[in-house]
Order: C-alpha cells, then sequence, then structure tokens
C-alpha cells in the first residue's frame, strides 16, 4: 500500500493540532518563512499567542511583518514591552494614554511644573518604541510625554507621523531628518514644537501631504515648499508661517490637491486686507493657481476680510433695515462659472467680479443657478466693490426715504 500522503494544514488548524497534541511533525509541515507570511494576516495579540505554540513559531513571529498595535492602557504598555523582541517588525504604532497616575518617562528639557506636579505617578519607558527599526507609521496622540525624545525621530523607514495634543512634548522641525522616507507630516495642537518650515527641506522629495496646524511656534515662509515635487496637501492653519500668496508662479505647487494657509500669509485663509484695492491682485493669483492646477475647489471655503485699520474702514449701521457694510469677500460658484464678491455678514452682496469669461450660450441649468446667486445684490447694486463711507450713507439715506 502506497504511503498516505500528508494533509497540508491552515495556520489555526496547525495550532490546534500541535497545541492539544504537541506533534512535531505537524509543525514541520510550515516553513518559518511561510509561518511568518500566514502571521502578517493576524493582528499582533493573535500573533503573541501563536508563537508560544514552539521554537519555530516564535522565530517566525520575528520575521512577521506585522500590522497596526495601539497603546491607550497600562496593559497595551506591558503588551508592547513584550512585543519589541517578539515582534520587532512591527510596521504601525500609536502611542496614546495610559490611565490615570501614569506617566512616560521624562525627557530632555522637561517642563519643570508639568515634572514637579506629576513626581508621584508611576513612569514607563517610552525609549522602548527605538525597537521597532521597521515602522512605516507613527501615531502619538495625547500620550502623557514632558520634554525631548531624540529615539522617537529615528526610523529610516517611517512614511507616516502623526503628534497630535501635546503641550510639554518638545521637538524641533529639523528632528524630522531622521525620518528620510516620510511621505505625510500630521502635527497638530503642539505647543512646545519650534521651527522654521524651510527645514523640511531635506524631505523635499519624499512629502507628499504636509498638515501643520494650531502650532504658534512654527514660522518661515510657506514658498519654501513651492518646489516640492510630490507636494499634494498642504495645510498650514495657525501657525506663524508667512508669504504671499501673489508669488506663486506657473511652476510653483504643481501638483497640489489641498491647501490651506494662515492668515499670517497675504492672501491666506481669513487674511485681513489694509485696502480695498489689494484683493483683485490676490484674487487673480489664487484663479491662476486653480487653472493651472485644473482644479476649482482648490481654495474651496476661503474667506478674505478688511482689516478694521484700514484706512478704507468706516462703522456701519447696526439696524434691522439699513444693510451692514461689505467688507468680507468669498467665492461664488454658478455650475461652470467661477467669480469673487464682497458681502457682509448678512449676505447682501455687492456686484459679482467674475474670474471665467461669460458663456456664448446660457442654458437654463445656469439661468437657475445664477438666480439666487443675483438675489443676494440688492442694497449694494451695481458696486463691484464697497462704497465709501460717503457712498455708504448715501445708500442709506435712499434706502430710508423708500
Amino acid at each position: 500500500m502506497p504511503p498516505k500522503k500528508k494533509t497540508k494544514l491552515t495556520l489555526p488548524q496547525a495550532a490546534a493540532a500541535a497545541d492539544e497534541e504537541a506533534d512535531p511533525a505537524v509543525v514541520d509541515q510550515l516553513d518559518d518563512n511561510v509561518i511568518a507570511i500566514i502571521f502578517g494576516c493576524f493582528p499582533p495579540k493573535d500573533i503573541m499567542r501563536m508563537r508560544c505554540v514552539c521554537k519555530k513559531w516564535r522565530e517566525a513571529a520575528k520575521k512577521t511583518v506585522a500590522d497596526h498595535f495601539c497603546v491607550d492602557s497600562l496593559d497595551k504598555y506591558n503588551a508592547m514591552r513584550a512585543i519589541t523582541a517578539a515582534l520587532p517588525n512591527l510596521q504601525q504604532l500609536s502611542i496614546c494614554s495610559l490611565g490615570s497616575g501614569h506617566k512616560y518617562s521624562d525627557g530632555e528639557d522637561a517642563e519643570r511644573r508639568t515634572a514637579v506636579k506629576t513626581a508621584n505617578y508611576t513612569t514607563h519607558d517610552i525609549n522602548i518604541v527605538s525597537n521597532f527599526r521597521r515602522l512605516r507609521s507613527l501615531n502619538i496622540y495625547g500620550a502623557p510625554m514632558n520634554g525631548r525624545y531624540p529615539t522617537l525621530f529615528n526610523f529610516p523607514l517611517l512614511e507616516k507621523l502623526r503628534i497630535s495634543f501635546h503641550y510639554n512634548f518638545k521637538w524641533e522641525l529639523e528632528m524630522l531628518s531622521g525620518f528620510p522616507s516620510l511621505r505625510e507630516l500630521n502635527v497638530e495642537y503642539n505647543r512646545s514644537l519650534r521651527g522654521n518650515i524651510g527645514s523640511l527641506n531635506v524631505l523635499k522629495n519624499s512629502l507628499e501631504k504636509v498638515k501643520i496646524c494650531d502650532c504658534n511656534n512654527v514660522d518661515g515662509n510657506f514658498m519654501d515648499l513651492a518646489d516640492f515635487p510630490h507636494l499634494k496637501v498642504l495645510n498650514l492653519q495657525r501657525t506663524a508661517v508667512i508669504g504671499d500668496i501673489r508669488e506663486i508662479t506657473e511652476n510653483d505647487f504643481l501638483h497640489l490637491e489641498c491647501i490651506v494657509l494662515p492668515k499670517t500669509v497675504i492672501g491666506g485663509w481669513g487674511y485681513q486686507f489694509q485696502r480695498i484695492s489689494e484683493m483683485p491682485s490676490v484674487m487673480n493669483a489664487v484663479y491662476l493657481c486653480m487653472r493651472r492646477n485644473r482644479d476649482r475647489e482648490l481654495f474651496s471655503g476661503w474667506c478674505w476680510y478688511l482689516s478694521r485699520d484700514s484706512p478704507d474702514w468706516y462703522d456701519g449701521y447696526h439696524d434691522l433695515n439699513r444693510p451692514d457694510h461689505p467688507f468680507t469677500v468669498d467665492f461664488v460658484r454658478a455650475r461652470s462659472r467661477l467669480g469673487w464678491r464682497w458681502r457682509n455678514e448678512d449676505g447682501d452682496s455687492c456686484e459679482i467680479n467674475w474670474l471665467d469669461p461669460e458663456p456664448d450660450r446660457i442654458c437654463d441649468a445656469d439661468t437657475r443657478s445664477l438666480q439666487p446667486i443675483q438675489e443676494e445684490i440688492g442694497f449694494y447694486k451695481g458696486h463691484y466693490h464697497p462704497p465709501t463711507a460717503e457712498e455708504y450713507n448715501r445708500l442709506c439715506d435712499e434706502h430710508s426715504e423708500d
């Protein structure tokens, strides 16, 4: 009688068989490299359990490219300590809260008041994260950290970095040079982050998305990123970055799909103009950028204002029967046509300054789209820009008489 062929087992079947019968022959059916590939289909907690089957599976676990692990409790932190040795090829890691009374050990140059306040907390070593040399994604979200942690900025394969909601986690943009493969940078509410946006130049050939928001100590000129060849998303809202949107040329930001610039940039989101006459040049620059990138939504939702310090400013009436002054600017879209207008906060609008030429033929759909926009033009009809104080008072008097 010919020998009976061995049955191929799946990993869970082999694990169950080996666990129940401890039959080495069953385990030997699977090569450790194959086991490592199969292990990669399971979450780290399951791999940690299965690696206990035998020595071969422990060695396979060390070769496994493991997926995401989140440290959001003391138990998870203790599990991470074991994972650093058992699954060194972990790909994605999130570091969050440890629970009341626990913190990560203070780093270099720790904030003294916070250090004293948390002196009795149980401390845990954050530097063990450096054992994950193959990390591709690192998310540090609201973790109890105080000071500088240089070991967290040396992952040569890292592609995605997020550091959010930290007050005493001190670091500088220059430290990102330890991530030569970084594609996505997401930083929000980092009070202790400092640096010049120009220092990102070391990542010029890899960065695709840059989001640095609510970081008041980040400065520089946004145009320092204009020649980044792969940059698609740029969001610098509520930073100290400066610049002038009118400096963008046809060779700058060629692949942008989303841009948000702070109001410290001339023409940035929420920028306050000193003169009404500055607005057309800014809107033309914005329009040229949208046309070049073939994305009419590139500056979607943006608005601008006339500064109260402007010599063109005057106080309007606060009367239900008299519209306030139109010192806010936003975009207007009517199907395929784009323009901009001055308006007040109540929706009373000046005439539309169209950026697109008038179409040769106007269909019914165009008319229907334009009608509600035109209905907002009443009090300021005939004015493409805010009237002067004298003209405004005359309009109000005429309105009262009518």
